[in-house]
């Protein structure tokens, strides 16, 4: 029996062992799917914290309930370890570690070339591995391949390589893991197959495509396509500034159309591990082949612009109560990247604190996900406790995230000055005077 035939049989009766590389946002995910459908999974993380904790059966992600997790640790399905060393009795490897930007906007490929390394000493035939980290185009054939052929593996007959970008969307309670179409492309048509068979044991939907390249792409392209289409509409609520007219309403009645026309939002900048990063990959890329990627690079500074844009409508707000934004208390609610989630990264709101702190205002955040941000030069800041109080002694209330959590009439009924980047408040009878973006 051939290794890809083997490796086939041992997924459709669920004895194949798999394990997971990196478990956060995108992993943990990963490792309880595949352990309802009863694989044996192994998650590996270098974080002790995250190991002990799935050890424990605790969850950390708000989209995974420690509920979901703790039976499959229980049934002996989940285990987690920090030792590469116990990854080689895997039959399967998915990598989903982070691939975030240096301070020049480049790739840090770091992450992805850790675990490869670490895995080419435990990898053997009869293996599949699957990288889905988000990257530029042409890493699984340039980066993980390699490192398996150098170890004399063929890949397509020894080992099965593939790239499956991930398409978690935290907080989503409609599209999760499960019953969002998965992408795959394998290096060849037996990888193609096994990966394929693999993923459908625990997703709806596997949408097969000619190469890793093209896999690699369609993330590319997704996350290009909504900062390209953000950065669009923050324009527009600049030019609609300057017009007088109001950005909401236009595309509002613009999404009344029935075709031709997809509505996007302004807002206080992009956040988060994908949209503001992605594209960027890309455009690196395209700068190895000498081709600037001009609607990428133009989008990215449309929206990284987007934090001082919304600082000045503070000061502007201030300056018409005769304030000034110096010794001004100004209340940030909000600080998460999206609604309804505890992630910090990228967050615009981070850059607003930063601005507001620079020009001397008195700043305070809440928000009830995140307990503490870290500022620039490492400064450490506590949510504050949320009152009517709070709101009541501000001189502005900077709206960032719209958590459902908040009560916007309460907000703006004892607020006196708001700044709501995510218009999600109306004008009341006594109550603050809005600014919206």
């Amino acid at each position: 029996m051939s290794h890809k035939e083997e490796l086939l049989a041992k997924i459709a009766n669920r004895k194949a062992k798999i394990a997971v590389v990196g478990v956060g946002y995108v992993g943990l995910p990963l490792v309880v799917e595949f352990g309802r459908q009863g694989f044996h999974v192994i998650a590996l993380d270098l974080s002790e914290r995250k190991v002990a904790s799935i050890n424990r059966g605790e969850s950390y992600i708000e989209d995974i309930p420690t509920e979901q997790l703790r039976p499959l640790v229980e049934q002996g399905l989940i285990n987690a370890t920090t030792r590469y060393a116990d990854l080689s009795a895997a039959d399967a490897i998915i990598i989903c570690v982070p691939t975030p930007l240096n301070k020049t906007k480049d790739p840090d490929m770091s992450y992805i070339l850790q675990a490869i390394t670490a895995l080419s000493e435990v990898v053997a035939p009869g293996m599949a591995i699957i990288l889905e980290s988000t990257t530029y185009p042409g890493t699984t054939q340039e980066v993980i391949v390699p490192a398996l052929t150098e170890r004399g593996l063929i890949v397509g007959e020894d080992v099965f390589v593939a790239f499956s970008p991930e398409r978690i969307d935290p907080g989503n309670k409609v599209y999760q893991l499960h019953n969002t179409p998965k992408v795959v492309g394998g290096v060849t048509p037996h990888c193609m197959e096994v990966v394929q068979a693999l993923y459908s044991t625990a997703v709806q939907m596997v949408v097969p495509v000619s190469s890793p390249m093209a896999a690699e792409m369609v993330k590319l392209l997704e996350n290009t396509f909504r900062a390209v289409n953000i950065a669009l509409v923050n324009e527009l609520a600049l030019m609609c500034d300057r017009l007088g007219v109001d950005a909401w309403e236009v595309i509002n009645a613009a999404a009344t159309k029935p075709f031709g026309f997809m509505p996007f939002y302004p807002g206080p900048g992009l956040g988060g591990h994908c949209i503001p990063v992605d594209p960027h990959y890309l455009s690196w890329k395209l700068k190895t082949l000498n081709y600037n990627a001009r609607f990428i690079n133009l989008a990215s500074e449309i929206n990284t612009s987007m934090p001082v844009y919304v600082v000045e409508k503070v000061a502007s707000g201030l300056n018409d109560d005769a304030k000034s934004v110096r010794n001004a208390r100004v209340v940030v609610l909000g600080v998460a990247y999206k609604p309804n989630i505890d992630d910090v990264r990228e967050s615009p709101a981070l850059d607003i604190i930063n601005l507001l702190r620079h020009r001397g205002a008195d700043v305070v955040y809440h928000d009830p996900y995140i307990p503490q941000i870290t500022l620039e030069d490492d400064l450490k800041m506590c949510s504050v406790e949320y009152t009517t109080t709070l709101l009541q002694e501000a001189d502005c209330v900077v709206i960032v995230t719209h958590h459902q959590a908040y009560n916007w009439p309460e907000v703006v009924a004892n607020s006196r000055l708001i700044v709501d980047t995510r218009h999600v408040t109306q004008p009341a009878a006594g109550g603050a005077r809005i600014v919206t973006i």
